[in-house]
């Protein structure tokens, strides 16, 4: 990318080069954007209560305006800290935010006895549970963001994470299914009341580890043995880091019994290696070891059962859902009748039946909202996810250094994977896992860790976006660390 070149009209300030633009913070595009979200999800909530209630109560604008003075906080936090940050990432996280707050209020209405739902409190249920946990992930990613000036800092603790990643992807499995096992899946930990999903949070810690070890280790794995098929393979002693998380996944998969968890951690890791090296082959030697591996666990589940059988049933629910529509296939024939019930346009805000869904706040809140939105405002949310991890890979790509840029990439790649292999899950497309929609469903573990996500791409992408060049032509860099030059990164990028 050139340097913008400054309009003829437009002589250089005092103290700037001629022929180059001083970047822009675009903080105010930003919090123009989140009224307008905020704007949606109130709008949102006035139609439920519309069709939930045949009224419009005076109060059903509190629960956006809660999250508004929520956003406006983390909004400011990044004003300061970040200001030149990508401007479209917060809004389009606080929309999704929002509308699954919003959705899962219309829940608590549902669920409440029709004489008591216009006095139903705001704050009260799932939605009001979600609230809070809004309200503890802004301030848990505000946090990330003031302690994290400089995203290279924490690659001075990247094998600390990585131990850290493996011992919270494990400690489900072994723990005892009363403690650790929801619906047939070992993810959780419980404690009384309490529970979390520790795996949520190991997903940020593995892939500062694998960016790390990647940057150190990419002209290694870059080197090619033979060429098959006008494709380059690595050699086979180069393969280790591969099978090592590819056995890693397929315990996850045995004896925590999820695929979505399995193929997300071993997808993740292919895509940065694919990310450092630019090599295919990584890419068609992680799909063969991974489809290869679920065949295997598939077969082993059908003539051993044992730690295998879970994910056989799961198997056979996917091939055929129809055949036992009242008890196995129970809860995925029921999303499918949901998605075709919504056809194009929905049934509106409020108008579907989203309690004949089993687990509808958490696995199939896709599926619940798509029934009221239809499949022109499921095509919308699709499009706002990819729009976040539009923004990551620009992150990815914008940024000077090849940790920030491998950390970045598979940071935008893992949201896009996790909301594939949920939406794969509901429209049969792939069997059923146990993982949540991003920042739609209910869950403290799931927002929490998504929203520090969303805090390190907005650390990095303003590490890409602040000017090269600053007064007297000075080069400017994040603090925190030497400057890192990449192969052929210019040394006069200037972004507006």
């Amino acid at each position: 990318m050139t340097a913008a070149a400054t309009p003829a009209s437009s002589p250089a300030t005092a103290g700037e080069r001629p022929g180059v633009r001083l970047a822009r913070s675009r903080r105010n595009a930003e919090l123009s954007l989140l009224l307008l979200a905020m704007a949606l999800v109130a709008a949102y909530g006035a139609m439920v209560e519309a069709k939930v209630l045949d009224t419009v109560t005076p109060t059903f604008w509190v629960p956006a305006a809660a999250l508004t003075a929520v956003f406006l906080g983390i909004h400011l936090v990044i004003r300061f800290l970040a200001p030149f940050a990508d401007p479209a990432l917060l809004p389009a996280v606080a929309l999704l935010n929002g509308l699954g707050v919003g959705f899962l209020h219309r829940l608590d209405l549902a669920n409440a006895a029709p004489e008591e739902r216009a006095e139903l409190a705001t704050f009260a249920g799932i939605g009001g549970r979600q609230l809070a946990w809004t309200l503890i992930s802004v301030i848990l990613a505000a946090g990330l963001l003031a302690l994290m000036r400089d995203h290279r800092s924490i690659s001075r603790y990247a094998y600390t994470l990585g131990l850290a990643g493996i011992v919270l992807v494990m400690l489900p499995a072994v723990l005892p299914r009363s403690i650790s096992e929801i619906n047939g899946a070992k993810l959780w930990v419980r404690i009384g009341s309490f529970s979390i999903q520790p795996g949520e949070f190991a997903k940020l810690a593995l892939l500062v580890f694998f960016a790390y070890y990647l940057v150190r280790k990419r002209e290694v794995l870059s080197l090619a043995s033979h060429r098959f098929l006008g494709i380059d393979f690595p050699r086979g002693r180069d393969l280790g880091p591969v099978l090592v998380v590819w056995v890693i996944s397929l315990l996850v998969l045995v004896f925590e019994k999820d695929l979505g968890t399995s193929l997300l951690y071993f997808g993740m890791f292919v895509a940065t290696v694919y990310i450092a090296t630019e090599r295919v082959s990584w890419l068609l030697i992680g799909l063969v070891l991974f489809f290869g591996g679920a065949y295997l666990a598939y077969v082993l589940g059908e003539a051993v059962g044992g730690p295998f059988a879970n994910f056989y049933l799961r198997a056979e629910i996917w091939l055929d859902p129809f055949g036992d529509p009242y008890d196995k296939g129970y809860q995925l024939v029921q999303g499918l009748l949901a998605l075709g019930t919504g056809g194009l346009f929905g049934a509106g805000p409020g108008g579907g039946q989203p309690l004949l869904l089993p687990e509808v706040q958490n696995d199939f809140i896709f599926a619940g909202i798509g029934e009221e939105i239809g499949l022109f405002g499921l095509s919308a949310l699709l499009m706002i996810y990819l729009l976040i991890v539009e923004r990551g890979l620009r992150a990815a790509l914008a940024v000077r250094d090849s940790f920030g840029k491998l950390l970045a990439g598979g940071l935008a790649f893992t949201l896009a994977l996790q909301v594939f292999v949920i939406v794969g899950g509901i429209s049969k497309l792939i069997p059923l896992t146990g993982q949540t929609t991003p920042f739609l469903s209910a869950g403290g573990s799931s927002l929490m860790a998504n929203w520090l996500i969303i805090a390190v791409l907005l650390r990095i992408s303003d590490a890409g976006r602040r000017p090269v060049t600053g007064a007297g032509g000075k080069v400017n860099r994040p603090s925190g660390g030497p400057p890192e030059q990449l192969h052929g990164a210019p040394t006069e990028v200037i972004r507006p």
